[in-house]
């Protein structure tokens, strides 16, 4: 029974990526939450924290459990977290019971991320591995994009946007148990030695691992940052009602798939630096063009550039984090995936800067500083061989 999937033990790992996409939700659950309970702009800000605050906390903890409890059943034990926190807003919809959901998401999807790609290496070998890791990418970007549709297809068919919690407690539920008819020969690994927390911070002192980690966070504030305000600035400018405004997240994500795909092929046969420049500094023109549009079109142009521009930038990033130092691959690997707590940081500060602006340029400007950091980030890998500094 366990073999049933045993000659394409693959597929249900691949399937098992769409779950990972369910995090990005929280960008059009923020507004419709903020709608609901009458929240603040400071206090809607705090929501994808509850989120994304676990990258930084859990990260380094579920790579060390992964290598005592293995990698198959660290991501069953997602998939059960995620359930249980999809399970709860729809059993008692209240501001507090949403952010409990999320919360277990922000767990579940942290555990995911970081036992999934691990995973799938145990299961595709050879030159089957960059393909398929390059499809799980894909397919976590269809499922957020996803979202915000299955979000005013609730609204369409039950009448609540919320019923979108138990389709991804049910889609969750499904790739759990497809996972477990699934036999797997997990690749042994050596026991983490103690202090291994230490001197996996102790990296924060190279130049170069420290101007990529920051990269990285400030790419993940920018793309959680995105998806929260896309809906905010229909709804601002366009006088948009918050269904219709959903769909601004939508585009962005089919935008950052797309671009995602493309960049997929791309960095294959261009250098990280060279892609990394353009990119980011054609988000930023994105960036400043959504400072002064007003037709609805016109942001969402605005919102797809930014997401297709920044959508391979995160693995650029750690691609030539992994370079400066190879010989800390698994450290760096660990280390680097605390950085999408950035999307627990930013949000709120956008918040924050929004009520004092009193519109969301404040938004646009906490985004415009992220996506300043990464403008440097760019060129300051292009000017320095940070390989001959970690020699």
């Amino acid at each position: 029974m366990t073999a049933i999937f045993k000659k394409r033990n693959y597929i249900p790992v691949l399937l098992t990526f769409f779950v990972m996409g369910f995090c990005d939700v929280v960008g059009i659950a923020t507004s419709h939450l903020k709608a609901d309970f009458n929240l603040s702009e400071v206090t809607a800000g705090f929501i994808p924290s509850m989120v994304f605050i676990w990258f930084l906390i859990l990260s380094l903890p579920s790579a060390l459990m992964m290598n005592r409890y293995g990698r198959k059943k660290m991501v069953q034990a997602s998939n059960v977290i995620t359930v249980a926190g999809m399970i709860i807003p729809f059993i008692s919809y209240s501001f507090v019971s949403c952010m409990i959901a999320f919360i277990l998401l922000g767990i579940g999807n942290t555990i995911l991320q970081v036992s999934l790609n691990p995973l799938l290496t145990d299961v595709v070998k050879g030159g089957k591995l960059a393909s398929c890791l390059t499809a799980g990418q894909v397919i976590k970007a269809v499922s957020s994009f996803c979202g915000p549709f299955i979000a005013l297809a609730a609204v369409s068919v039950f009448g609540n946007w919320m019923y979108l919690f138990p389709i991804f407690a049910v889609v969750t539920l499904i790739s759990w148990i497809l996972l477990t008819f699934t036999e797997i020969d997990e690749t042994p690994v050596q026991k983490e030695k103690s202090g291994g927390l230490f001197r996996t911070f102790s990296l924060l002192g190279d130049p170069a691992i420290l101007l990529y980690f920051l990269g990285i966070f400030f790419i993940v504030g920018v793309d959680v940052g995105t998806n929260t305000v896309s809906p905010k600035l229909l709804m601002e400018r366009c006088s948009a009602d918050i269904d219709k405004a959903s769909l601004g997240a939508s585009v962005y994500f089919i935008c950052r798939t797309a671009g995602a795909f493309l960049g997929s092929f791309l960095l294959a046969r261009m250098d990280e630096t060279r892609y990394l420049k353009i990119n980011v500094i054609l988000a930023a023109a994105s960036m400043a063009v959504l400072f002064f549009v007003q037709s609805p079109a016109a942001i969402l142009s605005a919102i797809g550039g930014i997401g297709f521009f920044c959508s391979s930038v995160f693995p650029a990033l750690f691609s030539l984090a992994l370079k400066a130092r190879p010989q800390k691959a698994n450290e760096i690997s660990g280390f680097m995936i605390t950085g999408v707590c950035g999307g627990a940081v930013i949000p709120p500060l956008m918040g924050m800067a929004a009520k004092s602006a009193g519109s969301q340029c404040g938004s646009l400007i906490v985004i415009s500083i992220c996506l300043a950091y990464l403008i440097f980030c760019a060129f300051r890998s292009g000017r320095h061989s940070f390989n001959n500094i970690n020699n």
